[in-house]
């Protein structure tokens, strides 16, 4: 499970050391072998454990092919997908293509979202969270179903 937020800096050839904490469970369940896409609905990038990728893939193969919108998403998933394989050093390398999609610079946050993480350019992400806090007392969150039932 992955957890919390990490400030950290891309080099110049784009990689990114994975947190410590997070390294041991990679190389052991994962053969550090990762799997980075796009995010479909926020400029981030959605990166995960190849086990967990590969049930996302049945997902989008469940999909229909003859579907417009089903297949856009199989698409752009399926066809950012790029395989990140951590080196000796904890590190991965993110693509060009995945760095411009995310607009990625030098500062990012690795951010845990227990199967996965999500990669954010830095003032991209404070935005996001500062819109994200703003929701929260909100009346639209508090009507959400799916919500109603969740004890913090």
């Amino acid at each position: 499970m992955f957890r919390g937020a990490a400030s950290i800096s891309l080099d110049s050839k784009g990689r990114l050391a994975i947190p410590t904490r997070y390294r041991k469970a990679l190389i052991e369940n994962h053969q550090s072998t990762l799997i980075c896409t796009v995010d479909i609905r926020q400029p981030c990038l959605l990166l995960y454990p190849l086990h967990e990728w590969e049930v996302v893939e049945q997902k989008l193969l469940a999909l229909s092919n003859f579907d417009p919108t089903q297949r856009r998403i199989q698409r752009v998933m399926q066809g950012f997908a790029t395989e990140c394989e951590m080196d000796s050093a904890g590190r991965i390398l993110l693509s060009p293509v995945l760095r411009q999609h995310a607009q990625l610079e030098q500062q990012i946050m690795l951010v845990g979202q227990l199967n996965k993480f999500e990669i954010w350019q830095e003032k991209q992400w404070q935005a996001q969270i500062a819109e994200d806090l703003a929701l929260g007392s909100s009346a639209e969150l508090l009507d959400c179903e799916a919500l109603k039932n969740l004890s913090l």
